[in-house]
């Protein structure tokens, strides 16, 4: 494919709203979230409110969206996260954090190849009777994948946005179904009752939560692209959330009702993620809403890793832009306009995963999907935390007419409450990754960030000796120059 020199901005003006809610939708991927997260959660912690946990986390992100949607009017940059860090702290934390983000995306991405493989082979197996290995039905997702990340970005756009219609569709239909079957014919709320947690099982249900919502940070990715951006980021942002809220906290409410308060631990752990599935279809007396929903989980998968895949190169196409990456990454494809060279790059990587994995052997479901997702979770839970200071930051000199809330109070009390939740994450990484305190991947996948911002930070002083003017324009994308001048970086 041809490829035009690295260009200073994507193509413009082909997203709106709808377009920008649905790639972070599908990053979140409501179904697997509710199928497999929530259910996991149950299974894990053995506390019933995780619907509380659900709305707790959705009301922190609530509070955090305030100054971080009035930052995206201003910040107009498909790096996303790290931009705000070098608008609101400095280029030398923004370098740490693009290695943090580089990082944190990667995993997501590349993890979810391993599910991907796991759920096509068991359809093709049940369903054709084909038994292919995972890493097969992996490959031609990543071919897909591939293909449509050098693709412009109106197709992927109108992919998703099908795949996340039809998905909250299902769930809505789910949740309809388990609250008109309550267990004993009584409507319980114990998925809301705090009592039902202990010291222990709260930080592992906060975690999950946290990992429940990644996704929510991704519409500002997409801005140089947007039509509108201040508005549409805006719209966006709060549409997504929105939701992801009456997705998760209804459908693991509803679950909870179907199964009664003292069955919904067992009733996860014996079905997993077809307690989603498996009693709502019996209610209406077949396998077809199973059978259904295991096709849309595949495609709910596929939808994720392509969002995960655009915002991956875009925050590589940024950097090349900005000079911090070689500047062959930044080339494009001049009829799309999509960042084609980073799109290649990405694939490579998802490409050597894979490979990897199948060659050692290693378990696709834990070791690639939940290790490796998890710890990307918690890699941009590190970023939103970042972004929360970078907003009090950026504002500090000049509030641009926003509030007082939008700039300060809001933003300073999501930084508080992150840090917490980031805390009670680490505290409990054992049992989230479901491996005893004295295994390696307990502190040795964490590590992985303190690697990356060690080595971003080194790289930041060798910028700042060899090329400062790279230094200070990082995460200023293509109007560098008149950005420090307004800001005063020298």
């Amino acid at each position: 494919m041809a490829m035009a020199d690295v260009d200073s901005t994507l193509a413009a003006d082909r997203l709106g709203p709808s377009s920008v809610a649905s790639f972070a939708l599908n990053a979140a991927a409501p179904l697997m979230v509710v199928g497999a997260y929530v259910t996991t959660a149950w299974a894990v912690t053995g506390a019933v409110p995780i619907s509380l946990a659900l709305l707790g986390m959705a009301a922190i992100l609530a509070v955090w969206c305030v100054g971080y949607v009035r930052m995206a009017k201003y910040v107009v940059n498909a790096g996303s996260l790290y931009t705000y860090v070098s608008h609101g702290i400095g280029p030398r934390a923004a370098t740490a954090a693009a290695a943090v983000q580089l990082v944190a995306y990667s995993l997501l991405q590349v993890g979810l190849y391993g599910i991907v493989g796991v759920q096509a082979a068991g359809l093709a197996g049940d369903e054709l009777g084909l038994a292919l290995p995972w890493w097969l039905w992996a490959l031609l997702a990543w071919l897909a994948v591939a293909v449509l990340g050098t693709r412009g970005i109106g197709v992927s756009s109108r992919l998703l946005m099908a795949a996340i219609a039809v998905e909250l569709l299902v769930i809505a239909a789910i949740i309809v179904v388990d609250l008109a079957h309550p267990a004993g014919g009584h409507v319980s709320l114990a998925a809301f009752d705090p009592s039902g947690f202990t010291s222990g099982t709260l930080g592992a249900a906060i975690a999950i939560a946290v990992t429940a919502f990644v996704g929510i940070e991704a519409a500002p990715v997409y801005s140089e692209e947007a039509r509108q951006p201040r508005k549409t980021i805006m719209v966006a942002t709060y549409l997504a959330l929105g939701l992801m809220v009456v997705c998760y906290v209804a459908g693991s409410w509803a679950m909870a009702v179907e199964a009664g308060p003292s069955q919904v631990i067992e009733t996860a752990t014996r079905l997993g993620p077809d307690m989603l599935l498996v009693p709502a279809s019996a209610h209406l007396g077949g396998a077809l809403l199973v059978d259904i929903g295991h096709i849309l989980l595949l495609t709910s998968i596929i939808a994720g890793l392509v969002s995960y895949h655009n915002s991956v190169a875009r925050c590589v196409f940024s950097l090349s832009r900005d000079g911090v990456l070689p500047r062959w990454l930044g080339r494009i494809a001049p009829r799309s306009g999509a960042p084609a060279a980073a799109s290649l790059a990405q694939s490579a990587t998802g490409l050597v995963v894979i490979v990897g994995f199948a060659t050692m052997g290693w378990d696709p479901l834990t070791r690639l999907f939940f290790w490796l997702g998890t710890t990307g979770a918690l890699g941009v839970l590190i970023l939103m935390t970042a972004a929360s200071v970078a907003v009090v930051g950026f504002f500090w000199r000049d509030r641009h007419g926003e509030s007082r809330w939008a700039t300060r109070i809001a933003p300073s009390l999501a930084a508080v409450v992150l840090t917490g939740c980031l805390l009670l994450v680490c505290d409990n990484y054992a049992s989230l990754l479901g491996v005893a305190p004295s295994s390696p991947a307990h502190w040795a996948l964490p590590a992985m960030y303190l690697v990356a911002v060690a080595a971003g930070t080194l790289y930041a002083a060798v910028l700042a000796s060899r090329r400062p003017r790279t230094l200070r324009g990082i995460g200023r994308g293509a109007n560098a120059t008149d950005s420090l001048m307004l800001e005063g970086v020298r």
